[in-house]
């Protein structure tokens, strides 16, 4: 089994940087990944100083940041007719402490570049994975394909995302925590003269919208109910313009951009995880095991730090040729504190700022972003928890000798 490759399903952050970390240790990694390329529109590319320090840790992060990114480090917010500074990372004790806004299809297509510098390292797109793979004794010991191929491996990792269909064929326990909230996702030009003053967040009575600056455009996102999608369609593409321009006047240059709900993504919103990652053969990291809210914009480097802890636990041991199964549950063990910290802080979000302003109830400002606002030395703790989040990792999986 030792001459078996480690397939990783899914080519998102969480697998692409486990296979790489695997790769470099030596061990045989085969990643899938079901589309022909990775450009898609609309998926997270907030990559948190969390992330950036683990590519400075095995010295990428230059070249990381060649690539063409926006970058902040204060977060303001419009609530109510005011602005308020909210929460700065320019304290962080990392080599970039701020956050890049980078298209996740760019950090994925730097990643498989890094890591087809191994031999160790094979990523086949085009490639779905339908279902695992069972032996006699019930362990899963490789993938079948859309295709009908059969890939035998000597461990499978699902980082197939929040609709995984590994964890399902898997039997994987499933805790659902809810969410009331879902997202339209849409691009809005920036002209050379737009206002520089657009605040990352805005709340007002009727709703809220977050515009996050990139390269010639704002990624802009309107939160709305849950379900609440159809009867937005219903109103007309005029009206959804309306609204979005009547709560951030600085995006109305552009605004004739949205043509169509065609150029409107919208986000099932989950907040979920699994009580159990593993079973013999078989580990789940990533979206696959714990599906976040857009709150904080975490998601991409809690999956990151999930593979991160798969390699620093798995690598070595591998590499060496020994049985992986008994190291699985340490994984989560590692893992499982930091998520539900973070789901706890996503969750609060939810209670107290998503869901009254989805019932139209805010009318005053919290004390809470008041004291923040007036108090620069507190903006650091929302700033450390957005930036470095919780249980945070460290690249302690080994380079092999014969790479160095």
């Amino acid at each position: 089994m030792d001459d078996l490759p480690v397939i990783i399903v899914g080519g998102g952050p969480a697998g692409m940087v486990a296979g790489l970390l695997l790769a470099r240790a030596g061990v045989r990694v085969t990643v899938l990944e079901k589309h022909k390329d990775f450009l898609r529109d609309f998926r997270g590319d907030t990559v948190h100083p969390s992330t950036l320090e683990l590519f400075h840790e095995i010295g990428l992060l230059g070249e990381l940041l060649k690539l063409p990114h926006a970058r902040f480090d204060t977060a303001t917010l419009d609530l109510l007719g005011g602005r308020y500074t909210i929460a700065t990372l320019k304290h962080l004790p990392v080599a970039a402490p701020y956050i890049a806004m980078m298209p996740q299809w760019d950090l994925l297509d730097f990643i498989a570049r890094e890591g087809r510098k191994y031999p160790t390292f094979d990523l086949r797109m085009s490639t779905e994975a339908r279902a695992p793979t069972f032996d006699s004794a019930g362990r899963v010991d490789g993938v079948t394909l859309a295709s009908g191929e059969v890939l035998p491996a000597r461990l499978v990792i699902a980082a197939d995302g929040r609709r995984s269909v590994l964890r399902e064929a898997a039997e994987l326990p499933l805790d659902d925590l809810g969410a009331p909230m879902d997202v339209l996702w849409f691009r809005i030009p920036m002209p050379e003269d737009a206002p520089s003053d657009v605040p990352l967040g805005t709340i007002e009575a009727r709703g809220m919208v977050v515009a996050i600056p990139r390269s010639g455009y704002w990624q802009c996102a309107r939160i709305i109910e849950k379900g609440g999608f159809p009867a937005i369609e219903a109103k007309g593409i005029e009206a959804f313009r309306a609204d979005v321009v009547a709560l951030v006047p600085g995006l109305a240059a552009g605004i004739d951009a949205i043509a169509s709900f065609d150029d409107v993504k919208l986000l099932s919103v989950s907040l979920d995880r699994l009580t159990r990652w593993s079973r013999p053969g078989l580990l789940a990291i990533g979206d696959a095991a714990h599906a976040m809210s857009p709150v904080g914009g975490v998601g991409i480097n809690l999956a990151v730090q999930d593979a991160v802890a798969a390699a620093n636990i798995l690598a070595a041991p591998l590499a060496r040729g020994e049985d992986p199964d008994p190291l699985l549950q340490r994984v989560q063990d590692r893992r499982w504190t930091p998520t539900v910290r973070m789901q706890a802080f996503q969750r609060f979000a939810h209670l107290r700022v998503v869901e009254p302003v989805l019932r139209g109830e805010v009318n005053r400002v919290p004390l809470a972003v008041k004291l923040l606002d007036r108090l620069p030395l507190l903006r650091r703790i929302p700033g450390r928890v957005i930036g470095l989040g919780f249980g945070r990792q460290h690249v302690e999986s080994p380079l092999a000798k014969e790479f160095q």
